[in-house]
Protein backbone atom coordinates (compact mmCIF):
# COMPACT_ATOMS: atom_id res chain seq x y z
CA UNK A 1 0.00 0.00 0.00
CA UNK A 2 2.85 3.01 1.08
CA UNK A 3 4.05 2.09 -2.79
CA UNK A 4 0.85 3.07 -4.08
CA UNK A 5 0.81 6.26 -2.11
CA UNK A 6 4.69 6.94 -3.17
CA UNK A 7 3.40 6.37 -7.26
CA UNK A 8 0.95 9.18 -6.38
CA UNK A 9 3.25 11.61 -4.88
CA UNK A 10 5.49 11.18 -7.72
CA UNK A 11 2.76 11.29 -10.26
CA UNK A 12 1.59 15.06 -8.29
CA UNK A 13 5.20 15.99 -8.28
CA UNK A 14 5.32 15.15 -12.36
CA UNK A 15 2.32 17.58 -13.25
CA UNK A 16 3.55 20.03 -10.94
CA UNK A 17 6.79 20.71 -12.88
CA UNK A 18 4.96 19.90 -15.97
CA UNK A 19 2.80 23.17 -15.34
CA UNK A 20 5.51 25.97 -15.82
CA UNK A 21 4.82 29.04 -17.81
CA UNK A 22 5.23 28.14 -21.32
CA UNK A 23 8.45 29.37 -23.11
CA UNK A 24 10.04 30.02 -26.81
CA UNK A 25 13.05 30.14 -28.33
CA UNK A 26 14.25 32.98 -29.90
CA UNK A 27 17.82 33.58 -31.99
CA UNK A 28 19.04 31.56 -35.15
CA UNK A 29 21.78 29.27 -32.86
CA UNK A 30 20.65 26.97 -30.76
CA UNK A 31 23.67 25.75 -29.45
CA UNK A 32 23.85 25.35 -25.74
CA UNK A 33 24.30 28.57 -23.94
CA UNK A 34 22.89 30.63 -27.31
CA UNK A 35 19.44 29.94 -26.72
CA UNK A 36 17.61 33.44 -25.19
CA UNK A 37 14.24 32.18 -23.87
CA UNK A 38 11.41 34.31 -23.27
CA UNK A 39 7.57 33.70 -22.01
CA UNK A 40 5.08 34.13 -24.52
CA UNK A 41 3.60 36.72 -21.81
CA UNK A 42 6.35 39.18 -22.05
CA UNK A 43 6.33 39.34 -25.56
CA UNK A 44 5.67 42.98 -26.80
CA UNK A 45 2.77 42.32 -28.61
CA UNK A 46 0.04 39.35 -29.01
CA UNK A 47 0.87 38.59 -32.53
CA UNK A 48 4.31 37.27 -31.86
CA UNK A 49 2.54 33.85 -30.59
CA UNK A 50 4.78 30.94 -30.70
CA UNK A 51 4.13 28.55 -33.69
CA UNK A 52 2.33 24.89 -32.31
CA UNK A 53 5.49 23.61 -34.65
CA UNK A 54 7.90 24.15 -37.53
CA UNK A 55 8.93 21.82 -40.26
CA UNK A 56 10.83 22.30 -42.95
CA UNK A 57 11.51 26.06 -41.71
CA UNK A 58 7.92 27.14 -41.90
CA UNK A 59 5.97 27.65 -38.77
CA UNK A 60 2.84 25.91 -38.08
CA UNK A 61 0.14 27.26 -36.13
CA UNK A 62 -3.18 25.69 -35.30
CA UNK A 63 -6.23 28.16 -35.47
CA UNK A 64 -6.45 29.28 -31.70
CA UNK A 65 -2.27 30.16 -32.09
CA UNK A 66 -2.99 32.09 -35.25
CA UNK A 67 -5.84 34.32 -34.26
CA UNK A 68 -3.98 37.30 -32.55
CA UNK A 69 -2.41 37.90 -36.16
CA UNK A 70 -5.92 38.99 -37.19
CA UNK A 71 -6.57 41.26 -34.77
CA UNK A 72 -3.81 43.26 -33.88
CA UNK A 73 -4.25 46.46 -31.83
CA UNK A 74 -1.68 49.32 -32.78
CA UNK A 75 -0.29 51.65 -35.52
CA UNK A 76 0.58 49.25 -38.13
CA UNK A 77 -1.49 48.09 -41.41
CA UNK A 78 -2.00 44.31 -41.55
CA UNK A 79 -2.20 42.90 -45.02
CA UNK A 80 -2.67 38.96 -44.85
CA UNK A 81 -3.24 37.11 -47.60
CA UNK A 82 -4.36 33.11 -47.21
CA UNK A 83 -2.81 31.45 -50.17
CA UNK A 84 -1.49 27.82 -51.58
CA UNK A 85 1.57 26.51 -53.94
CA UNK A 86 -1.29 24.33 -56.02
CA UNK A 87 -3.75 27.37 -56.25
CA UNK A 88 -2.72 28.87 -59.39
CA UNK A 89 -4.66 32.34 -59.13
CA UNK A 90 -2.87 32.37 -55.50
CA UNK A 91 0.53 31.90 -57.23
CA UNK A 92 0.10 34.59 -59.60
CA UNK A 93 -1.09 37.43 -57.55
CA UNK A 94 2.14 36.68 -55.27
CA UNK A 95 4.44 38.96 -57.19
CA UNK A 96 1.40 41.98 -56.97
CA UNK A 97 1.76 41.59 -52.82
CA UNK A 98 5.76 41.65 -53.30
CA UNK A 99 5.51 44.57 -55.42
CA UNK A 100 3.22 46.37 -52.77
CA UNK A 101 5.83 45.30 -50.37
CA UNK A 102 8.33 46.48 -51.84
CA UNK A 103 6.99 50.19 -52.26
CA UNK A 104 5.84 50.20 -48.80
CA UNK A 105 8.92 49.30 -47.13
CA UNK A 106 10.03 50.68 -44.17
CA UNK A 107 6.67 51.96 -43.11
CA UNK A 108 4.22 50.64 -40.66
CA UNK A 109 3.14 47.50 -42.91
CA UNK A 110 3.23 43.71 -42.44
CA UNK A 111 2.67 41.42 -44.97
CA UNK A 112 1.73 37.57 -43.87
CA UNK A 113 1.46 34.94 -45.98
CA UNK A 114 -0.59 31.99 -44.82
CA UNK A 115 -0.30 29.07 -46.71
CA UNK A 116 -3.09 26.35 -46.85
CA UNK A 117 -1.02 24.03 -47.83
CA UNK A 118 -0.94 20.39 -46.89
CA UNK A 119 1.46 19.85 -43.47
CA UNK A 120 2.74 16.78 -45.13
CA UNK A 121 3.51 18.61 -47.86
CA UNK A 122 5.45 20.95 -46.98
CA UNK A 123 8.84 19.82 -47.44
CA UNK A 124 7.98 18.41 -50.99
CA UNK A 125 5.93 21.96 -52.01
CA UNK A 126 5.86 24.39 -50.41
CA UNK A 127 9.79 24.75 -49.26
CA UNK A 128 11.29 24.39 -52.65
CA UNK A 129 8.77 27.48 -53.97
CA UNK A 130 9.20 29.53 -50.95
CA UNK A 131 13.28 28.68 -52.00
CA UNK A 132 12.23 29.87 -55.40
CA UNK A 133 10.30 32.86 -54.77
CA UNK A 134 11.60 35.20 -52.41
CA UNK A 135 8.15 36.87 -50.45
CA UNK A 136 8.71 39.69 -49.21
CA UNK A 137 6.84 39.32 -45.67
CA UNK A 138 6.34 36.37 -43.19
CA UNK A 139 5.35 33.14 -44.20
CA UNK A 140 3.63 30.60 -41.90
CA UNK A 141 1.33 27.72 -42.50
CA UNK A 142 -2.46 27.47 -40.80
CA UNK A 143 -2.99 24.02 -39.82
CA UNK A 144 -6.54 22.87 -41.88
CA UNK A 145 -7.54 20.99 -38.89
CA UNK A 146 -11.16 22.10 -38.03
CA UNK A 147 -11.24 24.63 -40.94
CA UNK A 148 -15.22 24.27 -40.99
CA UNK A 149 -14.99 26.31 -37.67
CA UNK A 150 -12.34 28.62 -38.36
CA UNK A 151 -13.44 29.92 -41.97
CA UNK A 152 -16.33 31.83 -40.22
CA UNK A 153 -13.90 33.12 -38.00
CA UNK A 154 -12.01 34.64 -40.40
CA UNK A 155 -15.16 35.82 -42.38
CA UNK A 156 -18.66 35.57 -41.88
CA UNK A 157 -19.16 35.77 -45.86
CA UNK A 158 -15.95 33.34 -46.91
CA UNK A 159 -16.62 30.31 -48.39
CA UNK A 160 -13.39 29.06 -48.02
CA UNK A 161 -12.40 29.62 -51.48
CA UNK A 162 -8.45 30.91 -52.11
CA UNK A 163 -7.03 33.38 -52.74
CA UNK A 164 -8.20 35.82 -49.94
CA UNK A 165 -7.15 38.76 -48.59
CA UNK A 166 -7.65 40.44 -45.27
CA UNK A 167 -6.60 43.73 -44.87
CA UNK A 168 -6.90 45.96 -41.37
CA UNK A 169 -5.43 48.38 -38.76
CA UNK A 170 -6.71 49.37 -35.46
CA UNK A 171 -9.36 51.77 -37.49
CA UNK A 172 -10.67 48.60 -39.51
CA UNK A 173 -10.59 45.41 -41.63
CA UNK A 174 -12.02 44.20 -45.26
CA UNK A 175 -11.83 40.74 -46.34
CA UNK A 176 -11.54 40.03 -49.72
CA UNK A 177 -12.14 36.82 -50.96
CA UNK A 178 -10.65 37.45 -54.78
CA UNK A 179 -7.36 37.21 -56.88
CA UNK A 180 -5.58 40.60 -57.13
CA UNK A 181 -3.97 42.61 -60.11
CA UNK A 182 -1.35 45.28 -58.65
CA UNK A 183 -3.73 47.85 -58.81
CA UNK A 184 -6.78 46.34 -57.27
CA UNK A 185 -4.39 45.59 -54.38
CA UNK A 186 -2.93 48.71 -54.17
CA UNK A 187 -6.42 50.73 -54.64
CA UNK A 188 -7.43 47.93 -51.72
CA UNK A 189 -4.47 48.83 -49.30
CA UNK A 190 -4.60 52.51 -49.35
CA UNK A 191 -8.31 52.27 -48.06
CA UNK A 192 -6.89 51.61 -44.74
CA UNK A 193 -3.26 52.38 -45.10
CA UNK A 194 -2.32 55.88 -43.06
Amino acid sequence: MWYRSLFYLFLFSCILISCDTPTISEGTNNAPGNTVTTTIDSLPTAIDRAPVATKGGVPIYDFEHFKPFMDAKNDTTYVVNFWATWCSPCVAELPYFNQLAKKYEGKKVRFIFVSLDFEKKIEEKLTPFLAANELRGEVLLLQQKGMNDWIDQIDPSWSGAIPATLIYNQEGSHFYAQSFDYAELEKAFLTHFN
